[in-house]
């Protein structure tokens, strides 16, 4: 492919909100252009990126004998509510009614209408078990998209459905499913952690995660470098350390705290560590108000919250809402004498003479004590892990890393086979319910993940399997042009993707595209060749050049393709 006549759109003016280096990177080198908030057009240097990552996955899918279909973007809305998750799955999901009065959604996943398809076409267990997986477009209509491909309304996703007639057969295409996303995601260069995750709006019984490491990420994990425990913060456990405080249980006492509504002004105006204050926050859910007590250095954890409270729907109540409901201002509230439920957190019940709010302006408690100062209603484990706790097997300290969420198992059982009616006749002629798994990879977001990986000041560095091209061949001025050209069609003949930088451009601005678009490799035509009649190539990833004969360069750039892989 000639530059000259290759569509290449790389700019230096990209938006000052764009956070992310993948989002910056993936505006500069002209792969992506945005179209309206988290939407985005793959311009063709991209496509060829993406594509590249689709092959890599189909390969590895078709590997384990899942086959590929295509369903439809649109779904009609009586699939989800069969499901229940019309009303259940929340603002991402965008309804809408045709010009007669149908009612559909974008779909954002595919458990129903797979469902329904397999309950159509298959009724014997002699045609299971049954893996399908497709490429498909999906919209979810995100309140806050960010960091470009990443968090996007419309992305594109492998989802894969695994249809069995018994536990031990879904999970060993659990495990085959597994071993193949490590393929794929080793495949793409990805440092990548496997968590046990929560099954959020999909449902089901056991999911994992894998997420790559990434210091931008919005997922966090947890580890313990000694024993290798790892889990996603929602998911983990741990063994919370001890206040080894000794002191006796005070009396309660009212302060004076004139305007001190935060956590933070209110451990400076007392002198009080954070731990030794309380928040009392509240919730709204589908069994009504909550009030959720913690320390204040900890973060309530909204799903180990839900899952105690045995909640469907969780989310913070508004001021306005607790105001109505407890008369306080937000800022005093406090747990002694809230007649709401409160769940109070375990690190809660094992302190002492704690300070909280009084539920009246400007006024604090001291020496609030569980158990004799307020009661709760449910006790629990309700809070992130903090620097301080421990690791649940081996009693090490724990890290917190972030990281960026690329793909997701999730064992379905008989969830929405049962809520479809989607039934087969097993081996003794009974009707029996679809055992079901599912399985996807953020297709879209896979290389902008790559690029949080493998970047350095001068732009992408593509590992070379997903690479939009594999080599770019300059020739540096005009005694070159000619033999540029030779090499260019010889690289062609051995079946490699290559450039040639013909455009009228300057040498600079030719090396500085090639590294911005992360080329792997650059065969340089330039003072070398005029005086040793050697090319130089130049790896793109450690910046060593190689001096090569002309004939020599076909097989050199394939060696160092082989080993790049």
């Amino acid at each position: 492919m000639r530059l000259s006549r290759y569509p290449i759109f790389t700019t230096k003016e990209i938006p000052r909100t764009t956070e992310l280096i993948s989002h910056q990177l993936m505006l500069k080198a002209g792969l992506i252009r945005n179209v309206s908030s988290g939407i985005y057009s793959y311009l063709p240097m991209g496509y060829r990126v993406l594509n590249k990552v689709i092959s890599i996955v189909k390969e590895e899918m078709n590997k384990i004998g899942a086959e590929q279909v295509l369903l439809p973007f649109i779904q009609p809305a009586d699939l989800w509510k069969r499901s229940n998750r019309w009303k259940n799955y929340g603002e991402e999901l965008l309804r809408f009614q045709d010009r007669k009065g149908g009612w559909f959604v974008l779909s954002p996943t595919h458990e129903e209408l797979i469902t329904q398809l397999v309950k159509e076409l298959v009724t014997s267990y002699k045609r299971l078990p049954l893996v399908l997986y497709q490429i498909q477009i999906k919209f979810r209509d995100e309140m806050r998209p960010r960091g470009g491909v990443i968090r996007s309304r419309e992305f594109l996703m492998k989802d894969a459905y695994s249809f069995s007639q018994n536990e031990k057969e879904m999970k060993e295409i659990y495990q085959q499913m597994r071993s193949a996303y490590e393929r794929i995601f080793s495949r793409c260069h990805l440092k990548y952690k496997l968590v046990e995750a929560e099954s959020g709006s999909i449902g089901g019984n056991l999911s994992h995660e894998f997420i790559a490491l990434s210091p931008m990420g919005e997922d966090k994990i947890v580890e313990c470098d000694n024993c290798g425990y790892l889990a996603k913060l929602e998911m983990a456990n741990y063994s919370s350390a001890k206040d080894n405080d000794n002191e006796e249980i005070k009396p309660i006492k009212e302060v004076p705290t004139p305007g001190v509504k935060t956590i933070k002004d209110l451990s400076e105006f007392l002198h009080y560590r954070t731990s030794k204050l309380l928040k009392t926050l509240f919730y709204q859910t589908d069994k009504g108000l909550i009030g959720a007590v913690i320390r204040g250095d900890h973060q309530v954890n909204e799903e180990k919250l839900k899952k105690l409270v045995g909640a469907k729907k969780i989310q913070l109540a508004g001021e306005d809402a607790v105001k109505k409901e407890t008369g306080i201002d937000v800022g005093f509230i406090g747990p002694v004498g809230i007649n709401s439920q409160l769940i109070v957190d375990t690190t809660v019940m094992e302190g002492k003479n704690f300070v909280a709010g009084s539920n009246q302006k400007d006024l604090h408690f001291l020496n609030v004590n569980p158990g004799r100062d307020f009661q709760p209603w449910l006790v629990g484990n309700i809070r992130f892990p903090s620097s301080e706790d421990r690791c649940p097997r081996c009693g090490h300290s724990l890290s917190i890393r972030r990281g960026i969420e690329v793909g997701h198992l999730f064992q379905l059982g008989k969830l929405y086979s049962h809520a479809l009616k989607a039934r087969f006749l097993n081996k003794e002629g009974r009707e029996d319910y679809f055992i079901m798994g599912c399985y996807g990879i953020g297709i879209s977001r896979l290389p902008a993940t790559i690029i949080e990986q493998n970047y350095d000041g001068d732009g992408i560095i593509w590992p070379i399997e997903v690479a939009p091209f594999e080599v770019v061949v300059i020739p540096t001025n005009e005694k070159t042009v000619d033999t540029s050209e030779e090499i260019y069609l010889n690289l062609q003949r051995a079946g490699l993707e290559v450039l040639l930088d013909d455009r009228d451009v300057s040498v600079g601005v030719k090396f500085k595209d090639s590294d911005l678009i992360g080329i792997p490799f650059k065969v340089i035509l330039g003072n070398t060749w005029l005086k040793e009649k050697k090319a130089e190539i130049k790896n793109r990833k450690n910046g060593k050049i190689e001096k090569v004969k002309l004939d020599q360069v076909p097989k050199k750039i394939m060696e160092l393709i082989t080993y790049a892989k």
